[in-house]
């Protein structure tokens, strides 16, 4: 299928080839009949991926203050690393979706096959949404009129935040596609409605709508006109759409608006706010969060899990039904902001002309024909040395991105194919780094005769389920941690470990980085004390490594890094485990605690696992304690050594062992020599980690099996 991607490094846009996405339990599949173009938001990105590095770093100063943190705790090549990656990656474009329903999943009630909707969906032939993200459309609606809803509801956001009532004076600062929309339906809603752009053509569209639109390039005073069209009074509301770094638009709004007015910002605008604006009026200022209700919250969007109507009337999803029921009885107009039409494969002629200020909304038409569903497309030919490993890696997220397939690259792995559930990331990288094949369909890399080695990247909660069915293919095995989230998982894959003629490693990168092994180089006494903390940073509670079901929490996620990394240190494996958790009542999900490790050599380990600490700090240190002398290493940049015979100190760049892992990992596989951790020490770490969290349920220490 085809897609349109925005390179957020260069700005070009791209229609790329992609497999059909996979439609999971939550989602309905749907083929796409048209899409539409925002152009105010995708002429942002286009713009903000042409621009030079530094015109990059002013427009967001946060994420240069996170990169100046970053250089201070993990060297500068490692932090431009992370920034060039997460440039060189496109998005997708789009938002505004319409098509058929061509697939539904399990868990999905509210739709069949055959069914139009709209959703949020990319700028794409096939799109996988979840169901509180589409809505049905009505028959007296078209699929032109249909694509925007999803922008509608944006208008309407903004207009539910504030709450205007039938008589009073709303204002409109901004009349695009968004503005004009807002207007319409605040008009609808028995308001008195004043539209201001500099745009004499959305003027002059805004005024067949029946709204007093003025332009005040024309020289009309805004505030003045305002004043005089209330009687002095002010306007009850301002809702802001426009797209514009100027400060002055906030103050003009404050200016024009009565005392105890409201001020929504549904665009983009400066916000340096001056205090005298608003403290006289005791203004409020809202900003409105895209569809409403339910946005960005994973429970609601990914989960789908809905709010009760009585207690959240409008969530994103009604909104979307609001709109497509105002376009059905004709409260709002759509048809006369249609300015252009074009297909799909003359993308670029939209793209083009994003600029183009007689452009309101632009439509993609997409085709529509019986292509055939394909959830693998060939990227390259490539030959394979029968005596190397051949890989296929299932996952395509930002760490494979970032870290494990340049690493593979520099090794020189031999990568049939590569799995990502939407299609996009998958093939972008199969792209980057000559991988034959991008999938949708996992499993075929499972049942591929080729493909002897899989490395399985995806989420927590799916690696037990992948490295069993990996293992039931007698395929050597590489997960990133953790090999599972709980006991059953585990067990799960004990059984098929027993079982299988291939092998597991887990993503332990750790004890290969090179001060680790110096480090271990000068331990000639045991039992060991060893204190390591992890100064892990915040993850908002939204994270799916925070959702129990799919992440499994950040000790079991993270924490398991430091107990192998103990384990290995101490040369012997974890007897018992006590986790003390941050507050009077820890749950499972903790991520600011202490976990104890009680080793059977007799050393101990206390590792602390906090995410409520400087990022400017060290993020990663670990201390050894033994026989009069003490090793300290520091974020895998410096090794320091204090009562060592012969040894004061050793820096390096950072280097946490990546590159050393998977060299040996290829390497064992080509000599036949197992695993690059001994199997029962993996598993040994993996119990430990779970036992960990059971600690924290059951207040007791745990004794690892």
């Amino acid at each position: 299928m085809k897609q349109i991607v925005q390179h957020l490094g260069n700005g070009h846009t791209e229609l790329l080839s992609v497999p059909i996405p996979e439609c999971n339990n939550e989602s309905i599949l749907v083929q796409t009949s048209r899409s539409l173009v925002s152009l105010g938001t995708e002429k942002m990105l286009v713009e903000f991926g042409k621009s030079s590095l530094i015109s990059k770093a002013k427009q967001q100063p946060d994420k240069v203050k996170e990169v100046f943190d970053k250089i201070k705790s993990d060297g500068f090549i490692s932090t431009y690393s992370a920034v060039k990656n997460k440039l060189d990656q496109p998005i997708p474009l789009g938002y505004c979706n319409v098509g058929t329903v061509i697939e539904v999943g399990r868990n999905v009630h509210n739709f069949k096959v055959g069914d139009r909707v709209v959703s949020n969906g990319p700028h794409s032939e096939y799109v996988v949404i979840p169901k509180n993200l589409a809505a049905r459309i009505p028959d007296s609606v078209s699929d032109d009129e249909a694509t925007f809803t999803v922008i509608g509801s944006i208008a309407l956001q903004g207009i539910r935040l504030s709450k205007p009532t039938f008589g009073e004076t709303i204002v409109v600062v901004g009349l695009g596609l968004i503005g004009l929309i807002s207007a319409q339906l605040l008009k609808a809603n028995g308001c008195n409605v004043i539209g201001f752009d500099y745009d004499q053509n959305k003027v002059n569209l805004a005024k067949s709508f029946d709204i007093d639109a003025i332009n005040p390039g024309s020289g009309v005073n805004q505030v003045d006109y305002v004043l005089q069209k209330t009687n002095n009074v002010g306007s009850d509301g301002v809702i802001i759409t426009a797209t514009n770094s100027s400060n002055e638009i906030v103050s003009q709004s404050a200016q024009m608006s009565r005392k105890r007015g409201r001020i929504v910002l549904v665009g983009v605008v400066g916000l340096d706010i001056k205090r005298s604006d608003f403290y006289e009026k005791e203004l409020s200022f809202q900003v409105s969060c895209s569809y409403g209700p339910g946005r960005y919250d994973n429970n609601y969007e990914q989960c789908g899990h809905d709010y009760p109507l009585p207690f959240v009337r409008w969530t994103e999803n009604r909104n979307f039904q609001a709109v497509l029921q105002s376009i059905s009885n004709g409260t709002l107009k759509v048809d006369s902001l249609i300015t252009q039409r074009v297909s799909i494969d003359n993308y670029i002629n939209i793209y083009n002309n994003l600029g183009n200020s007689n452009n309101i909304a632009s439509l993609l038409v997409f085709r529509g024909d019986d292509n055939p569903k394909t959830q693998t497309v060939e990227i390259t030919e490539k030959k394979y040395n029968s005596e190397k490993p051949v890989l296929g890696l299932i996952g395509a997220g930002n760490f494979t991105s970032s870290t494990i397939l340049p690493i593979l690259s520099k090794a020189k792995a031999q990568i049939k194919t590569i799995a990502s559930s939407n299609g996009l990331s998958g093939t972008i990288q199969a792209k980057k780094h000559k991988i034959v094949q991008s999938t949708t369909d996992y499993k075929s890399i499972l049942s591929d005769i080729e493909i002897n080695t899989v490395l399985i990247t995806t989420q927590h909660g799916s690696h037990a389920k992948i490295v069993t069915e990996a293992l039931e293919n007698d395929k050597y095995v590489f997960v990133e941690k953790p090999l599972a989230i709980d006991h059953e998982g585990l067990k799960m894959v004990e059984k098929a470990h027993a079982d299988s003629k291939g092998w597991v490693s887990v993503g332990f990168n750790r004890r290969f980085a090179p001060l680790s092994i110096k480090l271990k180089k000068h331990i000639s006494h045991s039992p060991l004390n060893i204190s390591a903390t992890m100064n892990a940073g915040y993850i908002p509670p939204e994270s799916w490594v925070h959702d129990i079901k799919n992440g499994g929490g950040r000790i079991i996620g993270e924490a398991c890094h430091f107990i192998d990394l103990c384990t290995y240190l101490t040369d012997s494996k974890v007897y018992s485990v006590c986790m003390s958790g941050m507050g009077l009542n820890p749950d499972r999900g903790i991520d600011n605690a202490s976990i104890l490790l009680k080793y059977e050599n007799g050393s101990n380990a206390v590792i602390n696992y906090f995410s409520n600490g400087s990022k400017s700090y060290t993020k990663e240190r670990i201390e050894v304690y033994q026989h009069n002398s003490t090793l300290v290493l520091n974020n895998f940049r410096r090794l320091e050594g204090y009562g060592i015979k012969g040894f004061k100190s050793k820096s390096t760049k950072q280097d946490k062992g990546h590159f050393n892992q998977f060299k040996m990992f290829l390497q064992n596989i080509e000599n036949a020599e197992g695993p690059i951790v001994p199997w029962e020490i993996t598993l040994n770490t993996s119990k430990a980690a779970i036992a960990a969290v059971d600690s924290i349920v059951e207040g007791k220490w745990i004794y690892v099996e």
